[in-house]
C-alpha cells in the first residue's frame, strides 16, 4: 500500500537536487567558483547570476549537510503532496525569493552601515518551501494536507528564529555569517505563493458526512446488504383494492 502511494518522481526530484549540490560543492572546491563568483550580491548586477547558481555553493561541510537533509525532505513532501503545481511552486519559490535577497541591502542593523556581502546557500530554497508546505495546509484547510503541515511545523519550527538576525537574540564576537536575508525572503515568498495558490492542484475532497443533508440510498452499504440478505421484507404487500361506488349500486337501491 505505501509503495502504491509513493510518488517515484518525488522522490527523483528530491535526488537530484541534493546531487546537484553536492555536485557544484565539488567544482566550488576544486576552484570552479572562487570568492564571490556564484554568489548573490544584493544591489551588485554581477550579482544576478546568484541567483540561479547560490544554492549550489556553500560555504562548508557543515554548511551543506545542513542543508541537503531539509532539501531532500522538503521537496519530496511537495511533489508528493503537490505534483501539479510542485515545479511552479519550487521554481517560482527559488527564483522569487533570490531576487528578492538581491533588492535587499545588506544593512548592519547596529550600525546602518552597509556591508559588501556574498550570499550562498540553499536555505532561501528551504525556508520556501517549508513556509509553502505549512500554510497551503492551513490555507486549503483539507485534512491530509494539514498533516504534512503538522509535520513540518514538528521537525523545522526553529526555522522561524532564521528570519531574523542572529545577533538580535545571541552575543557574538563577530556578525553573524548566516543570511537571514534569505531566510526572510523564503519566508515570505513561501506563504504569498500558498495563498495565491490555495485553489489549484490538490482537490479539497470532502467525505459524505461532511455533507449533513445529503443522502443516497446507494451509498449506504449497511442499507443495500440488509436489502439482499432479506429479500422477502421488500416483497410488495397485498393492498386493499380501491372501492367503486358501482360495485354497491345494488346495495343503494335496497335503502
Amino acid at each position: 500500500m505505501f509503495k502504491e502511494s509513493l510518488s517515484f518522481k518525488a522522490v527523483l526530484y528530491a535526488a537530484a537536487m541534493v546531487s546537484a549540490m553536492w555536485i557544484g560543492f565539488l567544482l566550488q572546491h576544486l576552484g570552479w567558483f572562487e570568492g564571490c563568483s556564484g554568489a548573490i550580491i544584493p544591489l551588485n548586477p554581477s550579482g544576478l547570476k546568484g541567483i540561479f547558481f547560490s544554492p549550489f555553493l556553500h560555504g562548508s561541510l557543515e554548511h551543506i549537510f545542513g542543508n541537503s537533509v531539509p532539501i531532500f525532505v522538503l521537496i519530496f513532501l511537495l511533489f508528493q503532496f503537490y505534483p501539479f503545481i510542485g515545479k511552479k511552486v519550487f521554481f517560482l519559490g527559488w527564483f522569487v525569493s533570490a531576487f528578492l535577497v538581491w533588492l535587499l541591502p545588506p544593512i548592519d542593523i547596529f550600525t546602518g552601515d552597509i556591508n559588501h556581502v556574498c550570499i550562498i546557500g540553499a536555505s532561501g530554497i528551504v525556508y520556501t518551501l517549508a513556509f509553502f508546505l505549512f500554510f497551503s495546509g492551513v490555507f486549503r484547510w483539507n485534512m491530509k494536507l494539514l498533516t504534512v503541515s503538522l509535520v513540518v511545523a514538528l521537525y523545522y519550527g526553529s526555522l522561524i528564529w532564521g528570519v531574523v538576525p542572529e545577533e538580535l537574540f545571541s552575543h557574538l564576537p563577530e556578525p553573524s555569517r548566516i543570511s537571514w536575508q534569505s531566510h526572510l525572503s523564503g519566508a515570505v515568498v513561501g506563504i504569498i505563493i500558498a495563498f495565491v495558490f490555495r485553489k489549484n492542484g490538490e482537490k479539497n475532497i470532502r467525505f459524505i458526512w461532511e455533507f449533513p443533508n445529503y443522502y443516497s440510498e446507494k451509498d449506504d452499504k449497511l442499507w443495500q446488504e440488509y436489502k439482499e440478505n432479506h429479500p422477502d421484507d421488500f416483497l410488495e404487500l397485498p393492498y386493499r383494492k380501491k372501492e367503486d361506488l358501482w360495485d354497491h349500486l345494488d346495495e343503494i337501491r335496497k335503502k
